[in-house]
């Protein structure tokens, strides 16, 4: 048993197209809901750009790939797709309607999805006619390079969708590590950790943005630095978690006042050309 044959995409924004692209690469069909046609548009522009780059160094065409995709505004096209992952942006009413709406267009035998990085998989699940076929996949950004993905159950998740949801992260050639939900699941909570330090670090003076990263680059062989890493996720998204885990968790997580201001400047990371670091268009 491998991947789904035809999947559905709620949301066509970075993780969503992202997404798209790690399944469509995979040999899956892909159904991709936005709410308009300008957000379609976007959204295709996204993916040709992402699978036109992997393409370069990949035994596929582009082009082709491409075709395995339909787009639509309508929720009744995933009346034929075996799984959804919702991709909406990271509020809980918004994710909670858009999954209670996806739900009463689906299948009976179709599982339901959340890309949550760390809203509760259980008070979503709560929300819905069938919290047994419903849990957490946290994709990584930028998805089609990532290596994980958190596979988040809920109390009520069935044990035969949490052996496919590892099983499905498999097959797209990532390493699935489940775990049980909590506020900030295992990544993001330990991510954030060190982040806001980081910005406190900066805050404080200690150290520039570029020294406090290298320290965790090359001290610890990080990939990439808490810093550049949130420019990378967003400084506007990684606030929206901040402040969850601050009222979940308490005051190790309380957003430096640095971070609240960039975000109140519009300075979100690499989506807005300046975040921690500048970034050219």
């Amino acid at each position: 048993m491998g991947l789904p044959t035809k999947i559905g995409i709620l949301g066509g924004g970075t993780m969503g197209a992202g997404i798209a692209h790690a399944f469509l690469v995979s040999g899956t069909g892909v159904t991709l809901v936005e709410r308009d046609v300008a957000s379609i548009a976007t959204a295709r522009g996204r993916l040709e750009t992402s699978l036109s780059r992997a393409s370069e160094k990949a035994p596929w065409d582009a082009v082709s790939v491409l075709s395995g995709i339909e787009f639509s505004t309508d929720y009744s096209v995933f009346n034929d797709v075996d799984l959804v992952i919702e991709a909406v942006p990271e509020q809980f009413d918004l994710k909670v309607s858009a999954l209670t709406a996806v739900e009463s267009h689906l299948r009976d035998s179709a599982w339901l999805t959340t890309n949550t990085s760390s809203l509760s998989i259980t008070k979503i699940a709560d929300q819905l006619q069938r919290p047994e076929r419903f849990c957490g996949l946290h994709f990584f950004n930028p998805v089609p390079r990532s290596d994980l993905v958190e596979v988040v159950l809920a109390p009520k998740t069935s044990p035969e969708l949490a052996d496919l949801a590892s099983l499905w992260v498999q097959e797209l050639g990532k390493t699935p590590i489940v775990v049980n939900d909590a506020p900030g699941f295992a990544s993001s909570r330990l991510g954030l950790a060190i982040a806001l330090e980081a910005m406190r670090m900066v805050e404080d003076g200690v150290a520039s943005a570029a020294d406090v990263d290298a320290a965790m680059v090359l001290g610890y062989r990080h990939a990439a630095g808490p810093l550049k890493t949130t420019d990378l996720v967003g400084l506007d998204v990684r606030l929206g978690i901040a402040e969850y885990l601050h009222e979940t968790l308490g005051e190790r997580f309380a957003p430096p006042q640095i971070l609240r201001d960039k975000v109140a400047r519009g300075e979100l990371g690499r989506k807005s050309g300046r975040g921690f670091f500048e970034y050219s268009s």
